[in-house]
């Protein structure tokens, strides 16, 4: 088994927790984002959308970071596995965390985040309120279902998703304090998961680096977004 990642990605970070908390031997395939390694006709071939990670079980290629999270635990996980529950309303509603987290939370936060370090965006009002908008329904599916973690009282692979998300927040010094239940699942997840953490704080750090010294990505000809061009 090959997993085709970048290793300050959250989406190829939450693939990396559900491989590490279902014990699973694999090899690690770093994939050059600088580079534009993705956007090559080789890569193109797993994955026709171009885009990190892809997973490589036996030949049978699998990309988007839900569905391979998903595939995993369908496969892979011993019975009786929390990580990804079978009783229907359960298992419905970490699938709806993960949809909450790729379409409502995580966007905006690699938005304010993430772009602006890699690529000629900024930092706005509008770009935080949506981040503040995020975080806000978080907190409120938090205290609505009185539970430890996203969608219940067991670690699921919905908060290994949630929690590559808001490393992102962390990694530019962003203040989750106003978001005090966010705050407390996201410090409980440290302190209980620490082999899990140790995966997501990896990449946090090395986008908490780049928030500091930006990447000189003058050379790059990205076909979708615009490159910040050296200053002369």
């Amino acid at each position: 088994m090959k997993l085709y990642a970048v290793s300050d990605g959250p989406p190829s970070l939450a693939v990396r927790m559900t491989m590490k908390a279902l014990d699973m031997n694999y090899q690690l395939i770093n994939v050059d984002f600088c580079a534009l390694e993705h956007r090559t006709e080789d890569y193109a071939k797993m994955n026709p959308q171009k885009e990190i990670p892809v997973l490589d079980d036996d030949g049978f290629y699998l990309s988007e970071s839900i569905a391979i999270m998903q595939y995993l635990c369908d496969k892979y996980a011993a019975s009786g596995s929390t990580l990804y529950p079978q009783d229907v309303n359960h298992r419905a509603l970490v699938n709806q965390r993960l949809c909450f987290n790729m379409g409502f939370y995580y966007a905006p936060i690699s938005a304010h985040s993430m772009a602006p370090i890699f690529f000629d965006y900024e930092r706005t009002p509008m770009s935080l309120k949506k981040v503040q908008n995020a975080l806000e329904v978080f907190e409120t599916y938090l205290e609505r279902l009185g539970s430890k973690y996203a969608a219940g009282d067991d670690v699921t692979i919905a908060d290994f998703a949630l929690i590559s998300a808001t490393i992102c927040l962390e990694a530019i010094d962003f203040d989750l304090s106003p978001y005090p239940l966010v705050n407390k699942w996201y410090n409980n997840f440290k302190e209980e998961y620490p082999q899990l953490w140790e995966i997501a704080n990896s990449g946090m750090q090395e986008i908490n680096a780049f928030e500091h010294n930006p990447p000189d990505l003058s050379e790059m000809e990205h076909p979708f977004h615009p490159t910040r061009k050296a200053k002369a």
